[in-house]
């Protein structure tokens, strides 16, 4: 067990390979300026895993006060999770832009030209799917998502939305999903989600709802997607994913309209979707009819996404106190734990150890 202070901001959740702990933050490069002209190098954090030492900081790019955005109370400019993958990391800066290094965090690649002006910051985190790594662009206008190549970092497609929401700004992180024998990219973001080939980046459906400021993670169970749509009203749809074209009509399965995620992904286990609302209301829904089976009151904000370990759940909340709840249809806490600190960021599992990152450190915690 141990809390090891991090330097810099920043709210990318930890991610454990190999015996080192990686994730991203903003380092200010001038602790004197004035809040809205500090520059940050944006940088990859380096932990060993088992006792918590900081092994390196990498800075990567530089964040200028002239591309420095305002950004939401609740997001940071290092908010996407680094991937590991092999001998490879690729971390993200949204609109900033996107490195990849080697183990020790020498650089590969750095891309900075898909730079767009973003509303509240960056959020969503890439997903690699072959040689391609994806993730979506959805700023104050031309929402898009774009692949880059993973040997090279140049941009192998951009697909562009097709409809036109009001608000184009989301975070979304898409998800890779397995129809009759195919990949579909799975990217929800305001107004609408799409599956994409991954290969050719052509759009394989869409469906449209409202929504905006789109975060939640879209999940895959027994064959059917399920989303949150965010702000303003948040819709939690059951999609089947085997159309073609606009599939508005006709495989949108069910949707619930009440206690639903703005923030925090959902997961499906056996059947069940489990989910936290950020008001701190935690439901548990069938996932083949969209009947609420038990909707309970956690208490607390919800930023973070819940984690699934050995038939438990857990949540925790924006101040710092996890609650552990037993899978299945009754609702059974199990335990609640008071870190004592802020943290939006998502847990991450070590063989028996949650690694959870707050405002101002990194914890172990383990029996």
């Amino acid at each position: 067990m141990f809390r090891t202070p991090l330097p810099g901001q920043g709210w990318s959740s930890p991610v454990v390979a190999d015996g080192r702990i990686y994730l991203s933050a903003a380092i200010p490069l001038d602790e004197e300026a004035d809040s809205n002209e500090i520059p940050y190098a944006l940088s990859l954090i380096i932990l060993d895993a088992a006792s918590g030492e900081l092994l390196k900081s990498v800075p990567l790019m530089e964040q200028t006060p002239a591309k420095s955005h305002k950004i939401h109370k609740k997001n940071s400019h290092a908010s996407p999770t680094p991937i590991v993958n092999g001998d490879r990391i690729f971390v993200h800066f949204g609109y900033q832009g996107t490195a990849c290094v080697d183990r020790d965090g020498n650089l590969i690649w750095k891309n900075r030209d898909l730079f767009f002006k973003p509303i509240h910051g960056n959020g969503g985190t890439p997903i690699l799917v072959g040689d391609k790594l994806i993730f979506t662009c959805d700023g104050e206008s031309d929402p898009k998502v774009v692949a880059l190549d993973a040997e090279t970092g140049e941009v192998a497609w951009e697909v562009k939305r097709p409809n036109d929401a009001q608000r184009t700004f989301s975070f979304c992180t898409p998800t890779l999903i397995i129809v009759d024998g195919a990949q579909q990219v799975i990217a929800p973001g305001s107004d609408c989600v799409l599956a994409i080939d991954p290969a050719s980046g052509n759009i394989i459906w869409q469906l449209l709802y409202s929504g905006y400021s789109v975060i939640p993670k879209p999940i895959y169970h027994h064959g059917m997607v399920y989303l949150s749509t965010s702000y303003d009203t948040p819709s939690m749809l059951a999609i089947d994913p085997t159309g073609h074209g606009d599939v508005t009509r006709t495989h949108l399965k069910w949707s619930l309209n009440k206690n639903v995620p703005h923030t925090a992904s959902m997961l499906a286990y056996e059947g069940l979707i489990y989910s936290v609302s950020d008001g701190g209301i935690a439901i548990c829904v069938d996932a083949q009819t969209g009947d609420v089976i038990y909707r309970k009151r956690i208490g607390g904000g919800f930023s973070a996404s819940p984690v699934l370990v050995d038939n438990k759940i857990y949540y925790t909340n924006e101040s710092g106190v996890t609650t552990v709840i037993a899978t299945g249809r009754e609702y059974n806490m199990l335990a609640e734990n008071d870190l004592g600190e802020r943290t939006l960021a998502s847990a991450a599992i070590d063989g028996n150890a949650l690694i959870i990152r707050t405002a101002d450190a990194i914890y172990r915690i383990e029996e």
